[in-house]
């Protein structure tokens, strides 16, 4: 018998089974060893290369990302919604303050800005010891609160509000300041309705297309269109009970029982229009408008077309009126103001405050 060349422990001996014979196949004592590559680099050997995998961090990232966004954008939405549906924090003048929009199909159309922004426009009729007398308004809460002119209602003893539904309610003054010409009145018992939006005046430039709405001589949700013909106009118009010409502009004329078909009066360039201003006056900076604007406008919108109010309408001059005829001859001449929708903004808290400047 040949004799075996293999060195002595060669093959290590292994545990038995229990029946005294060794185990086959033997299990191995330790990891098999791993096969070594040249280094291209030198002599010698090194590991052999880890295996290639498949990078997806980039997209996975990449969905993290998303993720993450959609997740904060939605959190920030949610956040400037509740800003905005609490009055407290939209007194602020810059901004723009969300309401009512121009569905994207109808935006930069009259008849768009008008079938979007005519329910929150509201005509207004104050009793006071003057008479009665129709001016508008600009619903900014769902719950009631409506910008107008302090000449609409100063000095009244009712307030009726009628909305372009038809529906009416009874209203309280809140505040006025009467400095501005702006007052801010609350309906009784009202909720759920609709809001207009509050532009940005620091954004109109001369020449903006521009869509006045209200209530002339008490023609519930009246539209009227034109440009913006200037800015920064230095009206000045008289405070509430002076010369009893504090309901002119507000009354609509045909809707005045015992003014004898004043005119609210207000000086510009110099000159006196629509009457008398008396001595207790008040100037503002104000947007002017040829937008058809007639008695029962004031306190009404002045709206972008983009459906974002820009102004208030205030002071509109006619030609017929100045000469002393009657209010049935009485109208536009293309010669409107506005006070700027940013004053309105900057005065909000202290309307609700119910003090004036």
């Amino acid at each position: 018998m040949t004799e075996s060349q293999r060195p002595s422990g060669e093959y290590p001996m292994y545990p038995s089974y229990g029946n005294g014979e060794a185990a086959y196949p033997p299990p191995p004592s330790y990891q098999p060893a791993q096969p070594v590559f040249p280094d291209p680099m030198g002599p010698g050997v090194s590991e052999p290369p880890a295996p290639r995998r498949r990078v997806r961090r980039p997209v996975a990232l990449l969905a993290a990302v998303a993720i993450a966004a959609a997740v904060i954008g939605g959190g920030t939405a949610t956040v400037i919604g509740r800003l905005a549906d609490d009055p407290a924090t939209t007194a602020a003048g810059g901004g723009v303050v969300p309401g009512t929009t121009v569905s994207q199909s109808d935006k930069g159309t009259v008849s768009g800005v008008a079938k979007a922004l005519s329910p929150t426009i509201v005509e207004i009729g104050a009793t006071s010891t003057a008479g009665q007398s129709t001016g508008s308004g600009v619903v900014i809460t769902s719950d009631g609160e409506i910008v107008t002119n302090n000449h609409v209602i100063a000095d009244a003893s009712q307030i009726k509000v009628t909305l372009s539904t038809g529906k009416t309610y009874t209203a309280d003054v809140v505040g006025t300041d009467p400095d501005k010409d702006l007052a801010l009145i609350k309906l009784q018992g009202a909720s759920g309705l609709k809001t207009a939006t509050l532009g940005d005046s620091s954004q109109v430039a001369v020449g903006d297309e521009v869509v006045a709405i209200g209530s002339p001589e008490g023609l519930t949700g009246t539209v009227t269109s034109g440009i913006v013909s200037a800015l920064d106009r230095d009206v000045t118009v008289a405070k509430e009970g002076d010369n009893g010409q504090s309901q002119g502009q507000g009354q609509g004329q045909g809707q005045d029982q015992q003014g004898g078909g004043r005119q609210w009066p207000f000086e510009f360039g110099g000159q006196q229009f629509n009457g008398d201003t008396g001595e207790s006056t008040t100037t503002y900076k104000a947007l002017q408008t040829d937008a058809s604007l007639n008695p029962g406008n004031s306190g009404g919108a002045l709206i972008n077309m983009n459906g974002e109010i820009i102004g208030i309408n205030s002071a509109m001059y006619s030609a017929s009126s100045a000469a002393g005829q009657g209010s049935s001859s009485a109208g536009s001449v293309g010669l409107g103001f506005a006070i700027p929708v940013n004053t309105l903004k900057a005065d909000l808290d202290t309307l609700r405050a119910g003090n004036g400047s």
